[in-house]
């Protein structure tokens, strides 16, 4: 007999056996389909301390160690401000999953939660700014994010609805205030409810959203819209199992030629100016 695995060894095995159809073969087409990864990257994986992210970590791990196209992997933690319990949270699993951490502090929940309105946003916005500066420094290239197929969906769906437009998440994209910076997300095709049945088999429990705002029950309105979005797409499943999937391949097949405008580049266009 062969000796035991250690912990993080079986939630490695169990992502590439287990799991493989769920989470490394859709992690994998991402990476290949979107050219999210090259040779000779440095990628500063972003963790948070949630589920999607540490899942992440260990697929980037797995990738770093046997993947084809040699790149370099550093697990980063911005800890915004978490109180002890979720910061000791943090290191445990990562201790536990073998995921060695690069943790820095920062003052963004106390700057967000200053805010009467839109704390959320504000918080996303600075806690990117922060993770792209700190990656950078870290002579980084790329951050990975922990953005799911599930995301992708609901802020389709969520553009769509209450913002006016047809807007998704991009697989990947360049930095605005961070020139020679990439963002990717390579589980742009890997779902929610997979990575919650793996969490669940090695008996993980990660943070959920681990602000005081959030906390103290004043939740941003887009946090309810996605939740509202959440159970509409539940609904819609109901009868259509495929919805979301349809949801997903819309994105990747818009015909242009059917829209009376579009934005490209910031600029507003018209179907008129080609008709003729």
């Amino acid at each position: 007999m062969g000796r035991e695995l250690a912990f993080h060894e079986q939630a490695e095995r169990s992502i590439v056996k287990k799991y493989r159809r769920e989470l490394w073969t859709p992690f994998i087409t991402a990476v290949q389909r979107y050219e999210l990864v090259r040779r000779g990257d440095r990628i500063a994986v972003c963790v948070s301390g949630g589920k999607d992210s540490m899942l992440l970590a260990k697929l980037m791990q797995e990738l770093e160690r046997h993947g084809h196209t040699p790149f370099e992997a550093v697990y980063l933690c911005m800890d915004p401000g978490y109180s002890p319990a979720n910061r000791a949270r943090i290191e445990e699993n990562a201790e536990k999953l073998r995921v060695p951490l690069t943790i820095f502090e920062s003052d963004v929940f106390e700057v967000a939660n200053a805010q009467t309105r839109s704390a959320c946003y504000l918080c996303a916005k600075m806690r990117r700014g922060h993770l792209y500066a700190k990656a950078r420094e870290l002579g980084c290239n790329k951050i990975a994010l922990g953005h799911h197929f599930n995301d992708v969906i609901e802020t389709t769906v969520m553009g769509m609805l209450w913002s006016g437009m047809l807007q998704a998440m991009p697989p990947k994209l360049h930095s605005q205030n961070f020139p020679g910076m990439e963002l990717i997300r390579p589980l742009y095709r890997v779902h929610e409810d997979d990575i919650i049945a793996w969490a669940r088999h090695h008996g993980l429990a990660f943070l959920q959203c681990a602000c005081r705002f959030t906390e103290a029950g004043a939740a941003d309105e887009s946090l309810s819209k996605r939740k509202e979005v959440k159970a509409l797409l539940r609904r819609l499943g109901e009868e259509n199992p495929n919805v979301e999937k349809s949801v997903f391949n819309a994105i990747h097949t818009v015909n242009i030629g059917t829209f009376p405008g579009w934005k490209e580049n910031g600029a507003l266009h018209s179907f008129l100016e080609k008709y003729e």
